[in-house]
């Protein structure tokens, strides 16, 4: 997720919360992975359930929604609420908006 995120960023989560368009979300894959990425857009899955589109801030690396399709509903964990360390660090805020 760089340039938002960096490896080793300690973030505050909220499990349980509803993302909205422009959050990043800590999401399952279908493959297990966990990972951090940007909600784009509510979009159903292949089986209708309701799911997110879910993008790399980096579409240069890492895999996403291009890769997978969208995630669903109960496998989007958690909305990340703040970087807590390092902090602060001049550049991309956490929500885009």
């Amino acid at each position: 997720m760089v340039p938002t995120l960096r490896e080793g960023d300690l973030l505050l989560v909220r499990y349980g919360a509803p993302p909205r368009p422009g959050d990043l979300v800590v999401a399952r894959f279908v493959d297990g992975t966990v990972a951090v990425k940007r909600a784009v857009e509510e979009r159903r899955t292949r089986s209708g359930a309701a799911g997110w589109w879910l993008l790399s801030d980096n579409p240069d690396e890492g895999v996403d929604s291009r890769h997978r399709g969208p995630v669903p509903e109960v496998d989007v964990l958690a909305v990340v609420r703040l970087r807590v360390w390092p902090s602060p660090r001049v550049g991309r805020r956490l929500r885009d908006r």
